[in-house]
């Protein structure tokens, strides 16, 4: 079994795992001979643990039936990582993956139920996670289920078929599917994840509370395409520093001082990056991401480049791997390789002794999720310390009233942003096609 999480534990570093054959419609008949290509690529970079995402459709295309032979094949992926020394990390209700949908046909059209809310629809995904968790509770790899990808775009008001969640029905969706997969295969880092709308979307019912607060970790998304490089440039401090942004952002919410985090998915854009600055904006990630406490670990996206054979995606997709889709490994994946080992280890975290005001509400909701992102106040302030070589924190209006909590976190000097100033930008383009 992995590991336990703590503080002083080595940090992890894996990679999202894209398959270089047929990517992941290659569950449709898995060749096990492929999978084990593409792991010995990963771990010859010196990567630990692979995060993999079985889809949804290919495991449960009815409601009541749950595919043996694609559980089986899910395990089977799970032992490959065993022979290569990789943990595993398994997406269970996938959902949603490089701006392709991938909803069950019991869920959709005709027969169209809300998957956070419907009673049918919930019990189904529960059936699901039990299924997958017993199937994989024996694995000694197996690190645990994230419950989805970003499965919050579904209810995002810009989602083109959207089932909208109040933040109490997406608290139940989460704790419905954490208890499920706690009882399925229990003691392991039960997560789920949300792409940056949950931060940066007012009206979205995905909190950065609930973010913070529910499953084993907190997971981040970071991603430049949201406005961040169309606004500071792909290699500002803006952008190298983003992932180091969401990450202390979280901490502001979270009620557990040594809560794990997560950087579950961070990459580098050909959108907001050229060649040339690919590679720097990875270790300039890396390693600002490394010097915050409680971080459990980094898994880029991806594994490999989607293959050109493959048509649709937005462009990006096709290279944000750290192989090509051949096997050979990118300067982007040799750089990653070259800073791991040294930072293995956890650079020493710098005090954060100012403290960045995020205004609140009665129940912990940003007043403006607006001023968090890319151009928004909050996020400017951020922009602003680091460019004055200040590494901040960030606190919620409510605990900068209580001295206590500051004292516990050694923030000394407040910085409150007028909200009235800033533009925030936000946007999600890697669905542009």
């Amino acid at each position: 079994m992995p590991a336990p999480t703590s503080a002083d534990a080595p940090l992890r570093f894996g990679a999202n795992y894209t398959p270089s054959k047929d990517w992941m419609h290659s569950w449709l008949s898995l060749d096990l001979d492929d999978v084990r290509r593409d792991f010995e690529g990963l771990a010859s970079l010196g990567l630990d643990h692979v995060r993999i995402f079985p889809l949804w459709t290919v495991l449960q295309p009815n409601r009541t039936l749950i595919r043996a032979k694609a559980v089986a094949d899910v395990r089977a992926v799970v032992d490959v990582a065993a022979e290569f020394g990789l943990d595993a990390g398994v997406d269970v209700i996938q959902g949603h993956l490089s701006s392709f949908d991938f909803v069950p046909s019991w869920l959709f059209t005709w027969h169209d139920k809300n998957m956070f809310t419907h009673p049918d629809a919930l019990s189904g995904q529960v059936a699901l996670v039990e299924t997958l968790g017993s199937a994989l509770n024996d694995a000694g790899n197996f690190l645990g289920f994230t419950l989805g990808n970003e499965t919050n775009q579904f209810s995002a008001e810009t989602h083109p078929h959207q089932w909208p969640v109040t933040e109490a029905e997406a608290a139940n969706w989460i704790t419905s599917l954490l208890d499920a997969a706690e009882r399925a295969a229990p003691g392991r880092d039960h997560l789920h994840s949300e792409y940056d709308a949950a931060w940066y979307m007012d009206g979205h019912g995905f909190t950065p509370a609930l973010a913070s607060r529910l499953g084993a970790m907190t997971t981040v998304h970071s991603w430049i395409f949201n406005g961040t490089a169309q606004r500071y440039g792909g290699r500002s401090a803006a952008s190298d520093r983003h992932a180091e942004y969401m990450i202390e952002l979280s901490r502001a919410f979270a009620t557990d001082p040594a809560r794990p985090i997560w950087l579950q998915e961070v990459g580098a854009p050909s959108n907001c990056l050229t060649p040339e600055e690919v590679p720097g904006f990875l270790e300039a990630t890396v390693r600002s991401a490394a010097r915050t406490e409680n971080l459990w670990g980094v898994t880029w996206w991806c594994s490999h480049d989607v293959s050109l054979q493959l048509a649709d995606y937005p462009e990006l997709e096709y290279s944000l791997g750290l192989l090509e889709n051949g096997g050979a490994v990118k300067p982007i994946g040799r750089r990653f390789a070259e800073i791991i080992p040294e930072l293995r280890a956890r650079p020493v975290a710098p005090a954060r002794t100012t403290g960045i005001v995020v205004d609140v509400d009665d129940a912990d909701v940003p007043v403006s999720r607006a001023a968090l992102s890319p151009g928004g106040a909050v996020f400017q302030a951020w922009v602003d310390a680091c460019e004055a070589g200040v590494d901040a924190a960030f606190v919620t209006s409510k605990d900068a009233a209580d001295a206590a909590v500051l004292a516990s976190r050694g923030i000394t000097d407040l910085v409150r942003p007028d909200l009235s100033t800033g533009v925030g930008v936000y946007s999600s383009n890697n669905t542009v096609v």
